[in-house]
């Protein structure tokens, strides 16, 4: 991580909200800039245990600042930030960030043993069910296609030991999956290119 957004995160969270965000439309603006210390100015993450947002689904994203203001999803530094942000404000940031363009990321391709071991895990829970075949999800579930290898082996694992306890359906699927297996599902979805992408060029100001 850069050291600059090491102290960015690290200020917010000692703070626990950001004091600097408005009642006014003007918070959305401030909280974008906070929120790009973390996740990246142009959509790529400061750490990859970070998600990419820039491109998200408006809604997934909307319902995350929700659970994570009011404590269904835990996570210091997101609960200080979100804590002083109204209902408009999260509407407006969810709505900025889905609006950008998902950052072009060369996420290194994965052995046709990773290929297999993921597939048969596809193949026992489904995932496409919700995710789309195309795993870019849709307006409540998540795309991962391209999301950082990282994160989605930490979010698979949290999942897994419900330490986030946001969608318990995700941690019955998960419950006995292996290390290795989440590990081969991260890698593959990370590498993974969709047969057609969305038109996501940026169009919304901060």
């Amino acid at each position: 991580m850069k050291p600059f957004s090491v102290a960015l995160c690290a200020a917010v969270l000692s703070l626990g909200a950001v004091s600097t965000v408005p009642a006014a439309a003007d918070s959305v603006s401030d909280a974008v800039q906070v929120c790009s210390g973390c996740h990246g100015e142009a959509g790529i993450p400061a750490d990859p245990t970070f998600p990419i947002i820039w491109g998200q689904n408006r809604t997934y994203i909307l319902n995350q600042l929700r659970d994570f203001k009011f404590g269904k999803r835990k996570n210091d530094i997101m609960s200080g930030i979100v804590s002083t942000l109204s209902n408009t404000d999260m509407v407006g940031l969810a709505a900025y960030f889905a609006g950008q363009k998902w950052p072009a990321i060369d996420h290194k391709a994965v052995s046709a043993e990773t290929a297999k071991t993921a597939d048969a895990v596809f193949d026992t829970i489904n995932c496409s069910a919700c995710h789309q075949e195309t795993f870019l999800g849709d307006t409540v579930r998540p795309r991962l296609a391209g999301q950082n290898e990282e994160y989605l082996v930490k979010t698979m694992t949290d999942f897994r030991s419900v330490e986030r306890g946001n969608y318990l359906g995700m941690s019955a699927l998960l419950r006995d999956r292996s290390d290795d297996e989440i590990k081969a599902v991260a890698q593959y979805l990370a590498g993974f290119k969709p047969p057609t992408q969305p038109d996501q060029t940026a169009t919304t100001k901060p």
